[in-house]
């Protein structure tokens, strides 16, 4: 697969925000990469250059790509409501999302991992697909074999986060995608307007 798996940092750094979560490097290093760094001369971004920056960090938050991302966004323009609200929905309504956000996973990376290597289970079945579109209703949980891996023990202990659309239950380590959230309930930083008017060209 032609997933990006090169220095993280370097991304987040590129987008001027910590996208991929708590990154210790970004923090001490927080101005664009490069060999000038701070010092480079920026002139003015074209609107075309915004759009297209914002539809990257998009990709990037998410970890999908190009064609995906434009199929979602075909599916987002056919769908009742706002298209932009509505890819966004997608992404989070996403298998590897959702195992992210019940905090099974510390990152999408590790939630895409875990889901590919069979230890995630929809509605009682086995599902190995990251891009498995969760409905309202579902219950994701971890495969009775994996609970006790360390890599879930360890993101479970430290998982602080509380979504309003996701419900989770500590001892039988199992969570309902209970609907679809709103964007006011999305908490990332991501400008879904400019995506769309990119790809309305």
């Amino acid at each position: 697969m032609a997933r990006y798996t090169g220095p993280k940092t370097k991304i987040a750094r590129k987008f001027g925000e910590a996208i991929f979560g708590d990154d210790k490097s970004f923090e001490k290093r927080n101005y664009p990469p490069g060999q000038h760094g701070n010092n480079r001369r920026r002139g003015k971004k074209s609107e075309y250059a915004i759009q297209l920056a914002e539809k990257q960090k998009a990709k990037y938050t998410y970890g999908i790509l190009e064609r995906q991302f434009r199929n979602m966004f075909k599916k987002a323009t056919s769908s009742p409501g706002i298209t932009g609200e509505v890819l966004l929905q997608l992404c989070e309504g996403r298998l590897d999302n959702v195992v992210y956000r019940m905090g099974i996973a510390p990152s999408r990376r590790a939630a895409r991992q875990l889901v590919s290597h069979r230890h995630i289970t929809v509605n009682g079945e086995k599902v190995n697909i990251p891009s498995f579109q969760c409905k309202p209703g579902d219950v994701v949980a971890v495969r009775e074999k994996s609970k006790s891996l360390e890599a879930i023990q360890n993101s479970l202990a430290n998982a602080s986060h509380v979504y309003e659309w996701i419900t989770w239950n500590a001892e039988t380590m199992q969570g309902t995608y209970v609907s679809v959230p709103q964007r006011l309930q999305i908490p990332e930083n991501i400008n879904e307007q400019f995506i769309v008017e990119l790809y309305s060209k």
